[in-house]
């Protein structure tokens, strides 16, 4: 059905001001207005001093004293790992804030090492949009740059198509959206949009996006998200997971949870800025499924017919792919699902001369005989064989483009970065093949 992939190559952007995201940059002290769109935005600076965010009445402070960094925090005192504070030959100082988490980072050799972090939850609420308008950056001597968070990382990669499932060109170049991974858990991380040079093999970060809740006031860094071109107009379906914390019940309870499916339309230029769009339910027909959550989702509109390819969870982390269809995305029906699995995610809708396949991603926890491999569907949720590609690690999704009479796929791994301090969930590398 499908060539086999090889693996061509590898790429890991590593930013915590996105170049595309610049507002402040100075060789001077002092402070500067910093309005953000969202609670993601960096500073960075040399070793020396302080660098600060002013945010709602409160000072978030990063310094680094005979190089031991600590924060420091209104209301909160000074904070600093026990394990983890003391840097190796600082050449940098870095501040972030991703969702509600600030980071303090250093610059050691030819990286940046996370060696102090915050939960802000119950200091001030980062996601509150007056707030963010008001915030600053307070540099210290020698200046520095500031602006958008950029990523330590991407993963949950896929190609932006038309509604068609055609992915969109521009020139010679494809677009892809990825979830930027932040310095921790899924709360930390948002959604990307980066140009991709298939001949090159390299991409440029352009546009980030952000979510509005139907159901909540704030801002989140909502992610695994699809972008598409509808009627003259985008559309982007995305996963809640940008509030999404690690459960932490006994095997086999069950947890209960908003995590789900949003969807919003757009006439702006989402490959390039930043944007705050507002979202509705998407409702997923989960009937049968014993479903506690949804996410993942993928959308193609063939033949006046909604597609939606999704994830469905039992519990955390028992989850499975299926698909929906119907004439309206208010009015789908569950179509099929792979319910016999526990690991599989990255459900992703294909056209292969002219026909319609579901892949998906086993992971390594699947049963024995199904881990780290990409299954193949039909519409239905019937087994149609294997993908023929290299597994990386982690959970990567199978994300493939015909292009030029040759396959070329889109994926990730689970390759860490920031330091031992920040834990899972700042993969990965870009993991980019191609058949033969």
């Amino acid at each position: 059905m499908l060539p086999r992939l090889e693996i061509v190559r590898r790429l890991r952007p590593i930013d915590l001001v996105a170049p595309s995201a610049v507002q402040v940059t100075t060789d001077v002290a002092g402070t500067s207005p910093l309005p953000s769109p969202a609670p993601y935005v960096a500073a960075t600076s040399g070793p020396e001093g302080a660098l600060a965010l002013h945010l709602g009445g409160h000072r978030l402070t990063a310094r680094v004293d005979d190089g031991s960094v600590a924060l420091e925090v209104t209301g909160s005192g000074t904070l600093r790992s026990r394990r983890f504070h003391r840097a190796e030959s600082p050449t940098g100082l870095g501040l972030s804030l991703t969702g509600t988490h600030v980071t303090a980072w250093c610059r050691e050799g030819d990286r940046w090492v996370a060696r102090a972090r915050h939960d802000l939850r119950g200091v001030v609420d980062t996601r509150d949009e007056a707030a963010l308008a008001g915030l600053q950056v307070e540099l210290p001597a020698g200046g520095g740059t500031a602006g958008g968070f950029g990523q330590l990382g991407v993963r949950d990669v896929r190609f932006v198509t038309d509604e068609d499932g055609t992915p969109l060109r521009d020139d010679d170049s494809l677009w892809l959206t990825a979830t930027s991974a932040g310095p921790g858990f899924f709360d930390t991380a948002h959604t990307s949009v980066w140009r991709f040079d298939p001949d090159a093999v390299e991409v440029t970060h352009t546009a980030d996006l952000f979510f509005r809740r139907p159901d909540r006031p704030g801002v989140f860094g909502d992610h695994a998200t699809h972008l598409l071109r509808s009627e003259g107009r985008w559309l982007v379906a995305t996963s809640t997971w940008g509030d999404f914390e690690q459960p932490r019940t006994r095997v086999g309870r069950r947890t209960p949870s908003g995590l789900r499916v949003t969807l919003a339309g757009s006439d702006d230029d989402l490959l390039h800025g930043r944007h705050v769009l507002d979202t509705r339910e998407l409702p997923l027909p989960t009937d049968g499924l014993d479903s506690i959550a949804t996410w993942d989702p993928h959308l193609v509109r063939r033949d006046g017919r909604w597609l939606v390819g999704f994830v469905s969870a039992r519990r955390f982390f028992d989850f499975h792919p299926a698909v929906a269809g119907g004439p309206a995305l208010e009015e789908l029906h569950l179509l099929g699902a792979a319910a016999d699995r526990t690991a599989t995610e990255g459900t992703t809708l294909l056209d292969v001369d002219g026909e319609l396949v579901v892949l998906a991603s086993d992971g390594r926890d699947s049963q024995r005989g199904r881990r780290a491999r990409f299954p193949v569907f039909d519409l239905a949720m019937q087994d149609r064989g294997v993908l023929d590609a290299p597994y990386p690690t982690n959970l990567p999704w199978p994300t493939l483009a015909h292009l030029d009479g040759a396959w070329l796929m889109a994926s990730f791994n689970g390759r860490p970065a920031g330091g031992k301090l920040l834990g899972y969930g700042t993969h990965g590398d870009l993991v980019v093949m191609r058949s033969r």
